[in-house]
């Protein structure tokens, strides 16, 4: 009952979320959910690749496979750094089409079927072929990797027919995110010390008159008052620069 209430409130395509579950030996495997929204695209797809290998576990092997299943929602919410957004591309070919020329020139059947896509017209157009792309690439070529591609099941919404399996949560580790790279970080610093320099200089130099000028009126009220002073004069000046 509780698996047909799973079903009938997920509204996609249910074929193709529940396709190849057979061929998955589900005995002994956890189902760990990871929420896409607010999410790096990297970060997210490194943490899948690392669970769906099954790298968490002590019991790890590289030629076997006892990775998870991993259920991956709101992967319409996905956010990238940068500008790959628009900067990013996907490249895929047509393959071999074949035209009026093709029996007499043959080296005219792949003319213009490079196809290109960004990464935001994809988002638009399957948010869920990004994470699924960027996971495949993370894992080994080999043998293994159909079987880790069927243990991956992405969702554009929060919506997913697996409500009736024991779920777990996956907490991604916290992010480090630093303020500004090292390099522009160094010339703020240089730029900060150089302004303090400057205001230190203008100061110090405003200083110096101002104590320059009240020597001189102090060293002409000693003349004036007592002239037995004169000869001391020159040291009573140095002294009152220099504790200033």
């Amino acid at each position: 009952m509780a698996s047909q209430a799973a079903v009938t409130t997920f509204n996609g395509n249910l074929k193709k979320a529940l396709a190849g579950l057979r061929r998955i030996n589900l005995e002994g495997l956890r189902w760990r959910v990871f929420d896409a929204k607010g999410q790096v695209l990297g970060r997210l797809a490194s943490q899948i690749s690392t669970v769906v290998q099954g790298k968490d576990k002590p019991t790890y092997a590289p030629n076997r496979d006892d990775g998870d299943m991993c259920v991956v929602i709101n992967a319409k919410d996905l956010c990238v750094t940068g500008r790959k957004l628009t900067n990013k591309l996907y490249h895929w070919h047509t393959g071999q089409v074949p035209t009026i020329f093709s029996f007499y020139f043959y080296d005219l059947k792949y003319i213009g079927h490079l196809k290109e896509r960004s990464l935001k017209d994809q988002m638009a157009k399957d948010p869920t072929e990004v994470i699924r792309k960027a996971v495949l690439r993370m894992l080994p070529r080999n043998k293994l990797r159909d079987d880790r591609d069927r243990k991956l099941r992405i969702f554009a919404g929060p919506e997913h027919p697996f409500g009736d399996r024991p779920l777990e949560p996956f907490v991604m580790p916290p992010r480090k995110v630093r303020e500004m790279r090292p390099r522009a970080r160094r010339a703020l610093i240089r730029a900060q010390k150089k302004v303090e320099e400057q205001e230190q200089s203008t100061h110090y130099k405003g200083k110096g008159a101002n104590s320059s000028g009240q020597c001189r009126k102090k060293a002409i009220e000693l003349r004036s008052e007592d002239p037995e002073t004169s000869a001391f004069l020159p040291q009573v000046i140095l002294h009152d620069v220099l504790r200033r």
